[in-house]
Protein backbone atom coordinates (compact mmCIF):
# COMPACT_ATOMS: atom_id res chain seq x y z
CA UNK A 1 0.00 0.00 0.00
CA UNK A 2 3.04 2.48 0.72
CA UNK A 3 4.73 1.79 -2.25
CA UNK A 4 0.81 1.94 -4.45
CA UNK A 5 0.09 5.38 -2.84
CA UNK A 6 4.02 6.53 -3.81
CA UNK A 7 3.35 5.86 -7.62
CA UNK A 8 0.11 7.15 -7.50
CA UNK A 9 1.15 10.49 -6.23
CA UNK A 10 3.78 10.49 -8.73
CA UNK A 11 1.27 10.09 -11.35
CA UNK A 12 -0.94 12.28 -9.98
CA UNK A 13 2.34 14.92 -9.85
CA UNK A 14 3.03 14.27 -13.44
CA UNK A 15 -0.82 14.60 -14.42
CA UNK A 16 -0.67 18.48 -12.98
CA UNK A 17 1.81 19.21 -15.09
CA UNK A 18 0.54 18.10 -18.39
CA UNK A 19 -2.49 19.68 -17.36
CA UNK A 20 -0.42 23.09 -16.30
CA UNK A 21 1.71 22.96 -19.70
CA UNK A 22 -1.36 22.50 -21.95
CA UNK A 23 -3.27 25.90 -20.12
CA UNK A 24 -0.02 27.72 -20.52
CA UNK A 25 0.20 27.32 -24.09
CA UNK A 26 -2.99 28.34 -24.72
CA UNK A 27 -6.76 26.34 -25.51
CA UNK A 28 -5.62 26.92 -29.18
CA UNK A 29 -1.56 25.39 -29.20
CA UNK A 30 -1.66 22.75 -31.74
CA UNK A 31 -0.69 19.26 -29.83
CA UNK A 32 2.36 17.17 -31.71
CA UNK A 33 1.91 13.06 -31.57
CA UNK A 34 4.75 11.54 -30.03
CA UNK A 35 6.28 10.58 -33.09
CA UNK A 36 7.09 14.16 -34.20
CA UNK A 37 10.42 13.96 -35.52
CA UNK A 38 12.46 17.23 -36.62
CA UNK A 39 15.63 18.26 -37.11
CA UNK A 40 16.06 21.57 -34.97
CA UNK A 41 19.04 23.04 -34.01
CA UNK A 42 20.37 23.62 -31.34
CA UNK A 43 18.37 26.87 -30.41
CA UNK A 44 15.88 29.05 -32.18
CA UNK A 45 17.11 30.69 -35.33
CA UNK A 46 16.71 34.18 -34.00
CA UNK A 47 18.03 36.04 -37.25
CA UNK A 48 17.93 39.40 -39.23
CA UNK A 49 18.18 39.80 -42.89
CA UNK A 50 20.80 42.08 -43.23
CA UNK A 51 21.02 44.57 -46.13
CA UNK A 52 23.57 44.01 -48.29
CA UNK A 53 25.54 47.81 -48.25
CA UNK A 54 26.48 49.66 -51.17
CA UNK A 55 30.70 49.83 -50.28
CA UNK A 56 32.32 48.07 -47.64
CA UNK A 57 31.44 48.06 -44.49
CA UNK A 58 33.12 51.20 -42.65
CA UNK A 59 32.19 49.35 -39.26
CA UNK A 60 31.95 46.24 -38.55
CA UNK A 61 28.28 45.62 -38.52
CA UNK A 62 28.17 42.55 -36.39
CA UNK A 63 28.31 44.01 -32.92
CA UNK A 64 24.71 46.18 -33.41
CA UNK A 65 22.88 43.39 -34.40
CA UNK A 66 24.19 41.19 -31.53
CA UNK A 67 22.60 43.79 -29.08
CA UNK A 68 19.16 42.88 -29.84
CA UNK A 69 19.76 38.67 -29.39
CA UNK A 70 20.71 37.97 -33.20
CA UNK A 71 22.70 34.32 -33.78
CA UNK A 72 21.94 34.19 -37.22
CA UNK A 73 22.01 36.44 -40.09
CA UNK A 74 20.69 36.04 -43.73
CA UNK A 75 23.54 37.18 -46.40
CA UNK A 76 21.18 38.08 -49.95
CA UNK A 77 23.41 38.24 -53.33
CA UNK A 78 20.69 39.82 -55.97
CA UNK A 79 20.57 38.61 -59.14
CA UNK A 80 18.10 40.22 -61.78
CA UNK A 81 16.00 38.60 -64.45
CA UNK A 82 14.06 41.40 -66.49
CA UNK A 83 10.60 40.69 -67.58
CA UNK A 84 10.43 38.23 -70.85
CA UNK A 85 13.66 37.73 -70.81
CA UNK A 86 14.96 33.78 -70.21
CA UNK A 87 18.03 35.20 -68.64
CA UNK A 88 19.44 35.30 -65.13
CA UNK A 89 21.82 38.16 -64.78
CA UNK A 90 24.40 38.25 -61.82
CA UNK A 91 27.28 41.26 -62.41
CA UNK A 92 29.17 40.43 -59.27
CA UNK A 93 30.01 43.76 -57.97
CA UNK A 94 30.12 45.73 -62.07
CA UNK A 95 26.94 48.11 -60.93
CA UNK A 96 26.17 46.12 -58.03
CA UNK A 97 25.83 46.94 -54.82
CA UNK A 98 29.46 45.83 -53.12
CA UNK A 99 27.61 43.60 -50.43
CA UNK A 100 25.84 41.56 -53.05
CA UNK A 101 28.81 40.57 -55.07
CA UNK A 102 31.28 37.79 -54.42
CA UNK A 103 33.69 39.70 -52.32
CA UNK A 104 30.76 41.35 -50.10
CA UNK A 105 29.23 38.22 -48.84
CA UNK A 106 32.41 36.67 -48.25
CA UNK A 107 33.50 39.20 -46.01
CA UNK A 108 30.05 39.29 -44.17
CA UNK A 109 30.05 35.86 -43.26
CA UNK A 110 33.72 36.02 -41.88
CA UNK A 111 32.64 38.44 -39.72
CA UNK A 112 29.81 37.02 -39.03
CA UNK A 113 31.65 33.69 -37.68
CA UNK A 114 34.12 35.35 -36.03
CA UNK A 115 31.52 36.99 -33.78
CA UNK A 116 29.92 33.89 -33.15
CA UNK A 117 26.97 34.10 -35.38
CA UNK A 118 25.34 31.86 -37.95
CA UNK A 119 25.08 32.44 -41.64
CA UNK A 120 21.93 31.42 -44.22
CA UNK A 121 23.12 32.41 -47.87
CA UNK A 122 20.02 33.33 -49.50
CA UNK A 123 21.19 33.78 -53.10
CA UNK A 124 17.69 36.09 -54.97
CA UNK A 125 16.23 36.69 -57.96
CA UNK A 126 15.27 40.00 -58.34
CA UNK A 127 12.73 41.24 -61.65
CA UNK A 128 11.72 44.68 -61.97
CA UNK A 129 8.44 45.99 -62.20
CA UNK A 130 7.65 42.27 -61.08
CA UNK A 131 7.68 39.13 -58.93
CA UNK A 132 9.56 35.84 -59.09
CA UNK A 133 6.71 34.12 -58.45
CA UNK A 134 4.76 35.27 -61.89
CA UNK A 135 8.43 34.28 -64.27
CA UNK A 136 7.23 32.51 -66.55
CA UNK A 137 8.39 31.11 -69.96
CA UNK A 138 6.45 29.85 -73.33
CA UNK A 139 9.12 27.86 -74.79
CA UNK A 140 11.68 24.74 -73.71
CA UNK A 141 14.28 26.56 -75.16
CA UNK A 142 13.49 29.59 -73.06
CA UNK A 143 12.88 27.31 -70.20
CA UNK A 144 16.58 25.89 -70.68
CA UNK A 145 18.82 28.94 -70.74
CA UNK A 146 16.78 30.41 -67.72
CA UNK A 147 17.63 27.25 -66.19
CA UNK A 148 21.80 27.51 -67.22
CA UNK A 149 21.75 30.77 -65.52
CA UNK A 150 20.20 30.16 -62.52
CA UNK A 151 22.10 26.47 -61.91
CA UNK A 152 25.15 28.79 -62.34
CA UNK A 153 24.41 31.35 -60.16
CA UNK A 154 23.17 29.33 -57.20
CA UNK A 155 25.99 26.62 -57.37
CA UNK A 156 29.05 29.69 -57.57
CA UNK A 157 27.05 30.63 -54.45
CA UNK A 158 26.72 27.19 -53.18
CA UNK A 159 30.33 26.61 -53.35
CA UNK A 160 31.23 30.00 -51.40
CA UNK A 161 28.45 28.84 -48.81
CA UNK A 162 30.81 25.69 -48.29
CA UNK A 163 34.07 27.09 -48.47
CA UNK A 164 33.41 29.94 -45.81
CA UNK A 165 31.30 27.26 -43.96
CA UNK A 166 27.48 28.76 -44.14
CA UNK A 167 25.28 27.16 -41.50
CA UNK A 168 22.53 27.20 -44.45
CA UNK A 169 22.08 27.64 -47.59
CA UNK A 170 18.56 28.76 -49.46
CA UNK A 171 18.17 27.68 -52.95
CA UNK A 172 15.83 29.81 -54.11
CA UNK A 173 12.46 32.22 -53.42
CA UNK A 174 9.08 32.60 -54.11
CA UNK A 175 9.50 30.77 -57.73
CA UNK A 176 5.46 29.80 -58.10
CA UNK A 177 5.35 29.29 -61.47
CA UNK A 178 9.27 27.90 -62.18
CA UNK A 179 8.41 24.95 -59.12
CA UNK A 180 4.82 24.34 -60.74
CA UNK A 181 6.12 23.97 -64.20
CA UNK A 182 9.71 22.60 -63.64
CA UNK A 183 10.04 20.50 -60.39
CA UNK A 184 12.81 18.14 -61.84
CA UNK A 185 15.16 20.88 -62.67
CA UNK A 186 14.83 21.71 -58.49
CA UNK A 187 15.27 18.09 -57.98
CA UNK A 188 18.39 17.88 -60.10
CA UNK A 189 19.39 21.03 -58.94
CA UNK A 190 19.37 20.00 -55.15
CA UNK A 191 21.38 17.48 -55.85
CA UNK A 192 24.04 19.23 -57.33
CA UNK A 193 24.11 21.52 -55.02
CA UNK A 194 24.84 18.82 -52.09
CA UNK A 195 27.29 17.22 -54.01
CA UNK A 196 29.20 20.97 -53.02
CA UNK A 197 27.64 21.88 -50.65
CA UNK A 198 27.42 19.86 -46.77
CA UNK A 199 25.64 21.98 -44.73
CA UNK A 200 21.36 22.38 -44.23
CA UNK A 201 19.12 23.49 -47.19
CA UNK A 202 16.04 25.14 -47.10
CA UNK A 203 13.49 27.22 -49.79
CA UNK A 204 11.54 30.11 -49.13
CA UNK A 205 8.27 29.76 -50.42
CA UNK A 206 5.71 32.48 -50.33
CA UNK A 207 3.15 32.48 -47.53
CA UNK A 208 0.34 31.04 -49.67
CA UNK A 209 1.95 28.13 -51.49
CA UNK A 210 4.37 26.59 -49.21
CA UNK A 211 1.93 23.38 -49.52
CA UNK A 212 2.85 23.52 -53.69
CA UNK A 213 6.60 22.86 -52.86
CA UNK A 214 6.82 19.15 -54.15
CA UNK A 215 10.60 18.45 -52.72
CA UNK A 216 10.90 19.49 -49.17
CA UNK A 217 11.75 15.97 -48.17
CA UNK A 218 14.71 16.73 -49.81
CA UNK A 219 15.47 19.78 -47.65
CA UNK A 220 16.12 20.07 -43.83
CA UNK A 221 13.85 22.98 -43.35
CA UNK A 222 10.17 23.90 -44.31
CA UNK A 223 10.76 27.63 -45.14
CA UNK A 224 8.65 30.18 -46.28
CA UNK A 225 8.26 33.95 -46.30
CA UNK A 226 5.39 34.71 -43.05
CA UNK A 227 3.61 37.96 -45.00
CA UNK A 228 0.09 36.72 -43.72
CA UNK A 229 -2.46 39.02 -43.88
CA UNK A 230 -3.72 39.00 -40.15
CA UNK A 231 -5.95 42.46 -39.21
CA UNK A 232 -6.72 44.57 -41.21
CA UNK A 233 -6.64 47.66 -38.70
CA UNK A 234 -4.32 50.75 -38.56
CA UNK A 235 -2.94 49.38 -35.45
CA UNK A 236 -4.07 46.10 -34.72
CA UNK A 237 -3.58 44.75 -31.10
CA UNK A 238 -1.68 41.88 -30.02
CA UNK A 239 -4.45 39.98 -28.61
CA UNK A 240 -6.06 40.39 -32.29
CA UNK A 241 -3.11 39.69 -34.03
CA UNK A 242 -2.18 36.77 -31.79
CA UNK A 243 -5.89 35.41 -32.35
CA UNK A 244 -5.31 35.45 -36.23
CA UNK A 245 -2.18 33.48 -35.75
CA UNK A 246 -3.95 30.62 -34.39
CA UNK A 247 -5.41 29.02 -37.32
CA UNK A 248 -2.07 29.16 -38.99
CA UNK A 249 -0.26 27.74 -36.69
CA UNK A 250 -2.52 24.52 -36.41
CA UNK A 251 -1.63 24.38 -40.06
CA UNK A 252 1.91 24.56 -40.04
CA UNK A 253 1.97 22.19 -37.45
CA UNK A 254 0.04 19.63 -38.78
CA UNK A 255 2.38 19.73 -42.32
CA UNK A 256 5.16 20.05 -40.06
CA UNK A 257 4.39 16.65 -38.42
CA UNK A 258 3.55 14.91 -41.68
CA UNK A 259 6.89 15.96 -43.75
CA UNK A 260 9.47 15.25 -40.51
CA UNK A 261 10.48 18.86 -41.27
CA UNK A 262 10.83 21.77 -38.93
CA UNK A 263 9.54 25.18 -40.38
CA UNK A 264 11.56 28.21 -40.88
CA UNK A 265 10.79 31.37 -41.72
CA UNK A 266 12.86 32.56 -44.17
CA UNK A 267 11.35 36.10 -43.71
CA UNK A 268 9.47 38.04 -41.51
CA UNK A 269 8.24 41.38 -41.04
CA UNK A 270 6.32 44.53 -40.59
CA UNK A 271 6.86 48.03 -42.30
CA UNK A 272 6.31 50.61 -39.43
CA UNK A 273 3.30 52.31 -41.15
CA UNK A 274 -0.43 52.23 -40.30
CA UNK A 275 -2.07 48.94 -41.42
CA UNK A 276 0.78 46.69 -41.63
CA UNK A 277 -0.84 44.16 -40.09
CA UNK A 278 -2.41 43.20 -43.31
CA UNK A 279 -1.41 43.09 -46.90
CA UNK A 280 2.68 44.71 -46.68
CA UNK A 281 3.21 44.15 -50.09
CA UNK A 282 0.69 46.25 -50.88
CA UNK A 283 1.72 49.38 -48.52
CA UNK A 284 4.94 49.11 -50.28
CA UNK A 285 3.45 51.53 -53.28
CA UNK A 286 3.34 55.53 -52.64
CA UNK A 287 5.34 53.93 -49.59
CA UNK A 288 6.95 57.65 -48.67
CA UNK A 289 2.86 59.30 -48.33
CA UNK A 290 1.93 56.13 -45.79
CA UNK A 291 1.35 57.75 -42.32
CA UNK A 292 4.18 56.21 -39.91
CA UNK A 293 3.03 54.25 -37.44
CA UNK A 294 6.24 52.11 -35.05
CA UNK A 295 2.92 50.96 -32.27
CA UNK A 296 1.51 48.85 -34.90
CA UNK A 297 5.29 46.94 -36.46
CA UNK A 298 5.67 46.76 -32.76
CA UNK A 299 2.85 44.71 -32.03
CA UNK A 300 2.79 42.72 -35.07
CA UNK A 301 6.52 41.64 -34.44
CA UNK A 302 5.27 41.04 -30.33
CA UNK A 303 2.36 38.66 -31.85
CA UNK A 304 4.65 37.09 -33.92
CA UNK A 305 7.57 36.23 -31.33
CA UNK A 306 5.07 35.58 -28.61
CA UNK A 307 3.29 33.07 -30.94
CA UNK A 308 6.00 30.77 -32.65
CA UNK A 309 8.85 30.88 -30.49
CA UNK A 310 7.09 28.33 -27.84
CA UNK A 311 6.27 25.95 -30.85
CA UNK A 312 8.34 23.12 -30.80
CA UNK A 313 8.22 22.59 -35.00
CA UNK A 314 9.21 26.08 -35.46
CA UNK A 315 12.66 26.56 -36.05
CA UNK A 316 13.29 30.50 -36.22
CA UNK A 317 13.31 32.82 -38.86
CA UNK A 318 14.92 36.30 -40.35
CA UNK A 319 13.65 39.65 -39.67
CA UNK A 320 13.09 41.36 -43.07
CA UNK A 321 15.48 43.94 -42.63
CA UNK A 322 18.41 45.08 -41.11
CA UNK A 323 20.27 48.03 -42.53
CA UNK A 324 24.48 47.26 -41.48
CA UNK A 325 25.52 51.59 -40.21
CA UNK A 326 22.17 52.05 -41.43
CA UNK A 327 23.47 51.56 -44.99
CA UNK A 328 22.02 50.25 -47.97
CA UNK A 329 18.32 51.86 -47.04
CA UNK A 330 15.83 53.54 -49.91
CA UNK A 331 15.33 57.04 -48.49
CA UNK A 332 12.72 56.16 -46.33
CA UNK A 333 13.64 53.65 -43.18
CA UNK A 334 11.29 55.17 -40.65
CA UNK A 335 8.33 53.48 -42.75
CA UNK A 336 10.40 50.84 -43.79
CA UNK A 337 10.49 47.28 -42.46
CA UNK A 338 13.82 47.75 -40.42
CA UNK A 339 12.34 47.92 -36.32
CA UNK A 340 16.25 49.70 -36.01
CA UNK A 341 15.57 52.87 -33.39
CA UNK A 342 11.92 52.36 -33.50
CA UNK A 343 10.01 50.60 -30.87
CA UNK A 344 10.12 47.15 -32.93
CA UNK A 345 13.81 47.17 -31.95
CA UNK A 346 12.43 47.05 -28.08
CA UNK A 347 10.29 44.40 -28.58
CA UNK A 348 12.57 42.29 -30.77
CA UNK A 349 15.02 42.54 -27.83
CA UNK A 350 13.20 41.91 -25.50
CA UNK A 351 11.60 38.37 -27.61
CA UNK A 352 15.49 37.56 -29.11
CA UNK A 353 17.33 37.94 -25.63
CA UNK A 354 14.80 36.71 -23.63
CA UNK A 355 14.34 39.84 -21.14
Amino acid sequence: MRNLGHWLFIGLWLFSLACRDRALAGPNAPVLPSSFIVNQPAEKVKGLTLVAPPEPFHQDPIPALKTVGANWIAAVPYAYTRPGRARVHFPDGVGQWWGEGRAGVRQTLRLAHAAGVHVMVKPQVYVPGGWTGGLDFQSPDEWQAWEADYRRYILSFAALAAEEHAELFCIGTEFRQVLRKRPAFWTALIAEIRAVYAGKLTYSANWDDWEQVPFWSQLDYIGLGAYYPLVNEPTPSVAALTAAWQPIVQKLAAYANQHKRPVLFTEFGYLSVDGSGWRNWELESAISSRPINQEAQANCLSALLSTWLPQPFWAGGFLWKWFPNMRGHEGYPERDYTPQGKLGETVLRRHYLGR
